[in-house]
Parts: structure tokens; C-alpha cells; sequence
């Protein structure tokens, strides 16, 4: 492998990575990017290791030795601290982020979320060992704009709805509003990340995700996913495609969310891993602000794109508008627009996303499309006891 430079032009060196959660969606992409284009080692944790077999079997892999996965569940393992340990860098993935579970689960998401991630920042801090903490975009809550006047024309200026890092207010529903557990919990611990960082020194950078999509996601109940539950929008609706049922538009679908491939977001990981002079103390909103579309629109999307991956004719009433309560339950509170705010990311790591809505819903859908038929089949041909 050829000598590799950072953003300074300085060699990099490799390093071993304790990766928590490298079993989920975002860490088996982040794993194969590590394994294919990186010297770096990791040690890669989780419950399970469905998503990354791929990359532990066989022995024969050109990167074989470089990556060990440590079947185990952070809340109550001993070995914790000594992988942090063992480590240059901990990558913390590990979280409870559907949004069904928020007000379905709000003490689990609670714990999962600020409880259990405790003992990771701690050892980190401790032990001198620097940490990229994965976060979410839920923090910034509801947008200044939700509050102003349907009619007004503040309502357009970027002002009242971009969010930035380091001055948008994070704004929650109230308190029997179940639905802000996740984001609320999420806050706390990047306010003690950030605390250790300017008591104790540690060296960390945090990561604020805008739904980032791709092959591999959670999609199919029981299968990649949990059985139990409601997934997020772009899960909800790829089960809807595949099994030709309407899709579910909650409260209209007005929201307004931004999407970015996988692919891209893991670029920006890599940058962050590998430049800790530009990414030490900084928060990053990964997102694509080109990508922005409602809910509603989202919808329609997928449907053309479904159509088109699957050569099925779409259904002649594709959407049906549900309630929130209906659907989530009570206590669900949505937030209204989220706009990521690119100006940080950009100027310390120079990273932007590539990848258009249409191109990466294709990707995702012709994936899943793919390992629907695959799971059916092989459902199909498992023996029946007679």
C-alpha cells in the first residue's frame, strides 16, 4: 500500500481503532472502507457481527489480522476498558436510534443513549486515548422557524431554520413529549464529552448524522433488522414497496428532511479518523443540504425509483395519510425542517457530499430489492416439520 498523507501532506500512521457498534450499519461500511483503503487495525465490538462476516471469514482475505471482532454488550462487560486500551482511537456507534422507540421506550433509549455511554467517555478521558462520538441531528431539536407564524415570510430565511454547530439553539417538545428522549440523552452526553474535553483534556470529535442511507440499513423486520418496532421514514417505506403496500405518510408527510448516501458520510469519518489536528474539539453535521426533500416528495420518489429497480408497476393509490398518534403513538412530536449547516466541515477537512437523492435511493432500493427476494426464497425452501 502506497504512503498515504493527510490534508497536511504528512504520512499516516497506522493506528488501531476500537470500533463500538462496528456491527451496525454505519460501522460495517466504515470497517470495509478501514479494511480496503487503510493500513488501520480494529478491534470491532458489538452484539452482533451479521453485517461484517464478510470482512472476518475467510482467513485468506488480504486483510486478514487486521480486523477482530469481541462478541459483547457495553453495558456490562469488564473487557470494555481494556480495548479502549488497547486503542489509539475509540469510534463509539452504539445507540438506541428508532424513532418508534423514543416514546415506546423512552427509558431504554434514555440509558442506551446516555447511561451506557458514560463508562466509553470515562475510560477514554482516563486513559488518554482520544474519541469520535457519534451523535445524531435529533440534538438540534425543533427549528427556530417552527415557532414563527404559518404565514410568515421569516419562515424562508435561512436564518431561522440552517442548523449550525456552534450557534443553533438545541429547542425540545415538552417534557410528556416522550419523543425528545433520544435527542435529549443525546445532548447530555455531547455536553459531557464536551466538559471532559475542556477539563480533562480529552481529545475528541463529535459526529452529527442527517440521515445518512444506504445498502445495509435496517429494512426488513426480522431478518436485518429488529422484529419488533417502527423503523425510520426510508425503512418504512422500502417495506411498504416491497411487500406492494401503500405508503404510510404520517401527518401528510410535510416534514422536511435531508438525505446522504453512506458512502459519502463514511469519506468524512475517514477524514476525521485520519486529520485529528483539524477534527480535535470540533462537532460535524454530516449531511447533504443539496438532498432536501419532504416527506411527501420523498414518497413519490421512492415509488418511481422502486419502479424502475424492481420492474413492478406501482400501486394505483401509493400513499395514505396516517396521524402521528396513530402511528407512533402517543406522545410523538416531530421536528420540522433539517437543514444541515456545512461551513464547518467543509473549512476543516474540505469534505462535501457527492451523491444525488435519485442516484442513492436507486442504490439502496435495487439492494434491498435484491435481499427481499433473496430472504423469500430461502424462506420458501426451509423444510417444514411434518
Amino acid at each position: 500500500m502506497a504512503t498515504r498523507t493527510d490534508l497536511d501532506g504528512r504520512p499516516i500512521k497506522p493506528i488501531t481503532i476500537c470500533m463500538i457498534g462496528a456491527g451496525g450499519f454505519i460501522g460495517s461500511h466504515l470497517c470495509e472502507k478501514l479494511m480496503s483503503e487503510t493500513p488501520h487495525k480494529v478491534l470491532a465490538l458489538d452484539v452482533y457481527n451479521d453485517k461484517i462476516k464478510h470482512l472476518l471469514e475467510p482467513d485468506s482475505l488480504p486483510w486478514a489480522g487486521r480486523i477482530q471482532f469481541h462478541r459483547l454488550n457495553i453495558k456490562h462487560d469488564s473487557r470494555l476498558e481494556g480495548l479502549i486500551k488497547m486503542a489509539d482511537l475509540t469510534i463509539n456507534l452504539a445507540a438506541i436510534c428508532t424513532p418508534a422507540d423514543y416514546n415506546t421506550r423512552p427509558l431504554d433509549t434514555i440509558y442506551s443513549n446516555f447511561i451506557d455511554a458514560l463508562p466509553v467517555v470515562k475510560y477514554c478521558s482516563e486513559n488518554n486515548k482520544r474519541l469520535i462520538h457519534f451523535s445524531t441531528c435529533e440534538v438540534y431539536g425543533k427549528t427556530i422557524g417552527s415557532f414563527l407564524p404559518k404565514d410568515s415570510p421569516l419562515r424562508q430565511d435561512p436564518a431561522y431554520y440552517v442548523l449550525k454547530e456552534d450557534t443553533s439553539p438545541c429547542i425540545f417538545g415538552s417534557i410528556e413529549k416522550q419523543r425528545w428522549s433520544y435527542a435529549c440523552a443525546k445532548q447530555l452526553i455531547e455536553r459531557l464529552v464536551y466538559a471532559e474535553g475542556a477539563e480533562n483534556g480529552l481529545e475528541f470529535t463529535i459526529v452529527r448524522p442527517f440521515n445518512w442511507i444506504g445498502p445495509r440499513m435496517d429494512f426488513i423486520p426480522g431478518i436485518d433488522g429488529p422484529s419488533e418496532g417502527v423503523p425510520r421514514v426510508l425503512a418504512c417505506f422500502s417495506n411498504n414497496l416491497l411487500r406492494r403496500e401503500p405508503l404510510k405518510l404520517v401527518d401528510g408527510g410535510q416534514s422536511q428532511r435531508t438525505f446522504v448516501y453512506i458512502k459519502d458520510a463514511i469519506e468524512a469519518v475517514l477524514l476525521m479518523i485520519e486529520n485529528p489536528d483539524r477534527a480535535n474539539g470540533h462537532i460535524f453535521n454530516v449531511g447533504n443540504p443539496n438532498n432536501e426533500v419532504t416527506v411527501r416528495q420523498l414518497a413519490e420518489m421512492m415509488t418511481e425509483v422502486y419502479a424502475k429497480v424492481s420492474g413492478e408497476p406501482s400501486l394505483e393509490s401509493p400513499t395514505i395519510d396516517v396521524s402521528s398518534k396513530e402511528f407512533y403513538g402517543e406522545g410523538y412530536d416531530d421536528s420540522d425542517k433539517r437543514i444541515p449547516d456545512m461551513t464547518i466541515i467543509n473549512k476543516q477537512l474540505g469534505w462535501n457530499p457527492k451523491t444525488s437523492l435519485w442516484d442513492l435511493l436507486e442504490s439502496t432500493l435495487t439492494y434491498q430489492h435484491r435481499t427481499y427476494a433473496e430472504a423469500i426464497k430461502k424462506s420458501i425452501a426451509k423444510p417444514t416439520a411434518s
